[in-house]
């Protein structure tokens, strides 16, 4: 996909004139060093001067998520008086305390709404001071040099440098790249590191997954290196839009909703009753201020006083209560739709699952358990000098794997273009060269492999049929597979080559997966058996996920990708939801419209997730949608 056109927004960003005229069509080339470079066609190095990063600036504005300010405590407060059933105790006690009765007005105003509000400010509070907490810088080409600045200063047309270990100050298109993996999982929920490269891949699409030309803002960098032009900044990003939809005031909740319903009942009762009472007095030719007073006085004990301050401290007292259970509730209200709830939409990654790869099978080429796979693969990961991506991290927690008899005697680095890697090491009987990487890869470079018996055979047609199998079997229970082969070579071999890794012994797969969480098969079989319907809404694939449900438990009664959602209607949706247990591939916007789709059917929704990604979903429909 071509990132200069994601999802059609970048046309509207507040990038600056320059770009906008600029054609910014890539151009595909290569380094001295052969790698990547995709350079839009008015880019030098140092594309931005001081001086001019300075006008963009005031332009833009600062590289923030949040750019508006904050309504003032007193229009936040007096928004709580908005609600009819207060309006009429208002009114009612108002009267009451020109005649005298001034704890009524108290009771009201004090005791209920005052509560209700500073519990919420507190919480609010709280989270504001956690987002202040973090502060980025970013490494930027300014006057042809790398400098360090605020990221918050960063502004379209800015070139970007980024390492192992960065986080991405704003959405930006790579001009070069090498070896770089990013963990974007904040947008997409995807757990596995992304492979970026700087050639704008083919296809389109909406998905921020398949941008692999494309870094976000608040994703981090997991390993190699790069430069970016940066494109959109602040609220225009990616990140921004899911910041923008949490800064919008959400519908009120269903429990809001029959409160509210419940106090314009009342007050139409009251207005009626007092109507009619001042209209019998008058008819019967009663004085007219002592029948304006009895009405007052029917209107004020028709009217539950102590309603809004009962409601505000049964929920604080259960608000309480849920915290010690380790429960925060931000927005009280929420509770009554936690009870009432009927569809939970649950994120898979970091929710469902530990959010953490682990190595969950081993196999050689017939699909056995195999310890030698793991022994070489442990070889591998434990002498390879390279950034370590997460696929090693989960093999070297098998630390039962004795490795002390070998020695490393060289290596080849990971290389972006043939995706493996091989060390060379020797226990003193062997010098072998081990290869981890992509299996396809691993697979053309093999001509040999181990029968059951462990002696070596060639890797005829029928035997690399049979290891294709066993790796397309993993893949479509969900698994992400490396190949694992190895080579002998002679003692005096002392230099590790790219053209060492040919003719190797294929030994078998390594198979790795994200676990679901161990308490969460009962979490969801409790919920079924309360009669609420569960629903997984994910960034990941439909493999994993169908994988992650069967070992939860969880059975799918049909799957609907972020691809068709993209092409149906509302109404068509609606129709799909009620069918669907699982939604995978999908979009933040993607998510809302589920959510809405459902919430249309008339069903109380609930959502669960844990990433940046599930924000905007934790306050999009409270009226019939917990927090």
């Amino acid at each position: 996909m071509d990132f200069l056109s994601f999802g059609g927004k970048l046309a509207g960003s507040r990038e600056s004139q320059a770009m906008k005229d600029a054609n910014l069509q890539s151009a595909s080339a290569r380094s001295a060093g052969g790698e990547a470079v995709c350079r839009p066609a008015f880019w030098s190095a140092g594309a931005h001067a001081a001086a001019q990063a300075e006008q963009q600036l005031a332009r833009c504005g600062p590289n923030v998520l949040r750019g508006k300010s904050e309504p003032a405590l007193i229009v936040e407060f007096l928004a709580r008086f908005r609600n009819p059933l207060v309006l009429v105790l208002l009114a009612a006690s108002g009267i009451s305390a020109l005649t005298g009765e001034e704890a009524s007005f108290l009771i009201v105003v004090v005791a209920s709404v005052t509560l209700d509000f500073f519990q919420e400010y507190r919480a609010g509070q709280a989270a504001e001071r956690l987002s202040e907490s973090v502060t980025v810088r970013a490494k930027v080409l300014r006057n042809g040099r790398e400098t360090s600045i605020a990221a918050t200063t960063v502004v379209p047309g800015d070139v970007i440098v980024v390492a192992a270990g960065d986080l991405v100050p704003a959405d930006s298109v790579l001009i070069e790249a090498k070896d770089l993996f990013v963990n974007q999982s904040l947008l997409t929920g995807e757990s596995f590191p992304a492979e970026k490269r700087a050639q704008t891949p083919t296809g389109a699409s909406t998905d921020p997954s398949c941008a692999s030309n494309a870094l976000f803002m608040g994703t981090s960098i997991i390993s190699g290196t790069g430069k970016a032009l940066v494109c959109r900044t602040g609220r225009s990003s990616e990140l921004g839009e899911i910041g923008e939809a949490l800064g919008r005031r959400a519908p009120p909740t269903a429990f809001e909703h029959g409160t509210r319903q419940f106090g314009m009942l009342i007050m139409r009762l009251t207005v009626l009753l007092v109507l009619f009472v001042l209209l019998v007095n008058t008819l019967l030719h009663r004085p007219l201020l002592e029948s304006f007073l009895f009405a007052i006085a029917l209107a004020v004990g028709l009217t539950p006083e102590l309603l809004p301050m009962i409601v505000s401290v049964t929920l604080s007292r259960g608000a309480l209560r849920m915290a010690q259970h380790e429960v925060i509730v931000k927005h009280l209200p929420a509770i009554h739709n936690l009870g009432s709830m009927d569809v939970l939409c649950t994120d898979k990654t970091g929710t469902l699952t530990e959010a953490r790869i682990r190595l969950e099978r081993h196999v050689n080429v017939a699909g056995q358990d195999s310890v030698e796979v793991l022994h070489l693969a442990f070889l591998n990961s434990f002498f390879e000098t390279g950034l370590r991506s997460p696929l090693d991290a989960a093999i070297l927690e098998h630390q039962e794997i004795d490795v002390s008899a070998w020695r490393k005697i060289d290596e080849v680095p990971f290389d972006f273009e043939c995706r493996r890697v091989s060390v060379l090491v020797d226990d003193g009987q062997h010098r072998r060269l081990v290869v981890k990487g992509a299996p396809e890869d691993i697979l053309g470079l093999s001509t040999h492999c181990a029968d059951d018996s462990g002696q070596l055979q060639c890797l005829d047609e029928q035997t690399l049929a049979r290891a294709m199998a066993v790796h397309d079997l993993l893949a479509a229970d969900g698994f992400r597979v490396l190949g694992i082969a190895w080579r002998d070579v002679a003692t005096e071999h002392i230099h590790a080559r790219i053209d060492d890794e040919t003719e190797l012994t294929l030994a078998g797969f390594a198979a790795f997966l994200d676990p679901p969480k161990a308490g969460a098969a009962a979490a969801l079989a409790a919920l079924q058996a309360s009669g609420v319907s569960v629903k997984v809404v994910t960034g990941d694939n439909e493999l994993v996920t169908r994988h992650v449900c069967a070992e939860l438990g969880l059975a799918i009664s049909g799957v609907l990708l972020g691809s068709e959602i993209e092409n149906l209607d509302d109404p068509a949706l609606l129709a799909r939801v009620e069918r669907v247990n699982a939604f995978c591939r999908v979009t933040p916007a993607q998510k809302n419209r589920v959510i809405l789709a459902l919430k249309a059917g008339g069903h109380t929704v609930g959502y669960l997730g844990d990433g940046v990604n599930d924000a905007p979903f934790a306050a999009l429909g409270r009226r019939r949608h917990i927090r």
